[in-house]
């Protein structure tokens, strides 16, 4: 049993928030995003966030820090796009591996220096390991509802790539988020599988969809219960929701996922829903007495934020954690 695994089984862990919330505020130019490194790039960068940790690693670093100082016991690395499939709108394919194994070096550097300060509350970093911008099990054209702009095998190359990198940079966990299409996320899970075998690795893998919409499904069709079972084949530290719904619209599946399986779960919500301009209103204390909910009901294990959510939110989110025990599991 991992040391993440020893302690979940005592209280509730905290996650960070949104990474791309608090860059934004940074305003970077397109010069800030090139930096030295990428300054002659043939093609425009800006926006490209994941590069940030090459470039502005200091930022990054800034920004894991604020989160565990408001409280969370978990980070993300900055990888959320960080495969070739997500880098070839930026021309950067070719850098998976350096953007995925600088993000993870960062995030363990400032997570074992908070840990060294308060070795009773150790930091935990997790790869961050998102959905792609492509889907597996739907047709991006509705003219021809056959066609897939993306293979099994080929997003299995790419996850397994990232994972290598995420890996040799020091993470605790694995994170597949954000999981639209149930297809892409096996694929993941295939990949990283794989490697545990091929290198005897102990890393725990959590797993996080999303809901999208008022039907209660994911966007390839799935409810929470179909999600469930697709990757039950997998041990798994822990499935949980994020992103898309705020706290109160996400709290009904979140009880749906407490009957469907006997496991870890975990949630991280955005602040709300996004308003006319795509910001997020809600405040600190509004996402913490929603997400209080969760914690009344016990129905998890790990909680954070996702988008829109900052160090102030987290940190009153951190505090009402403390006062609950977390879900138990059936052994």
């Amino acid at each position: 049993m991992t040391k993440i695994e020893k302690i979940l089984n005592e209280r509730i862990l905290v996650l960070d928030g949104a990474m791309g919330t608090m860059l934004q505020a940074y305003s970077f130019t397109e010069d800030d995003f090139r930096g030295t490194q990428f300054k002659d790039h043939p093609c425009p960068v800006q926006g490209n966030n994941d590069m940030l940790s090459i470039t502005q690693p200091e930022a990054i670093k800034a920004v894991h820090q604020k989160y565990f100082d408001a409280g969370a016991d978990i980070v993300e690395t900055n990888t959320f796009s960080s495969t070739s499939i997500g880098m070839a709108d930026y021309q950067m394919e070719d850098w998976v591996y350096e953007l995925n194994f600088q993000s993870a070096k960062i995030a363990r550097e400032v997570a074992d220096a908070t840990t060294a300060k308060d070795p009773n509350k150790p930091r935990f970093v997790a790869g961050s390991i998102g959905p792609t911008n492509r889907t597996a099990s739907m047709s991006p054209d509705v003219n021809d509802p056959g066609y897939r702009a993306i293979t099994f095998d080929q997003l299995v190359e790419a996850y397994a790539a990232q994972v290598k990198a995420l890996v040799a940079g020091g993470v605790d966990v694995l994170l597949v988020e954000t999981v639209f299409d149930t297809l892409n996320a096996k694929a993941a899970l295939f990949a990283i599988d794989q490697l545990k075998q091929e290198n005897q690795w102990d890393v725990p893998v959590m797993v996080s969809g999303t809901i999208t919409d008022a039907s209660g499904r994911t966007l390839s069709g799935q409810t929470v219960e179909a999600f469930v079972v697709s990757i039950s084949h997998i041990p798994l530290l822990s499935i949980g929701f994020n992103c898309a719904l705020g706290a109160d619209q996400l709290l009904p599946y979140l009880r749906r996922l407490s009957t469907a399986t006997e496991g870890l779960i975990s949630a991280h919500p955005n602040a709300g829903l996004p308003n006319a301009f795509g910001a997020y209103d809600q405040t600190p204390e509004e996402m913490r007495d929603l997400i209080e909910k969760y914690l009344e009901e016990n129905l998890v294990n790990i909680i954070g934020g996702c988008c829109g959510s900052t160090p102030d939110h987290i940190a009153l989110i951190a505090a009402a954690a403390e006062k609950y025990t977390p879900r138990k599991i059936s052994k």
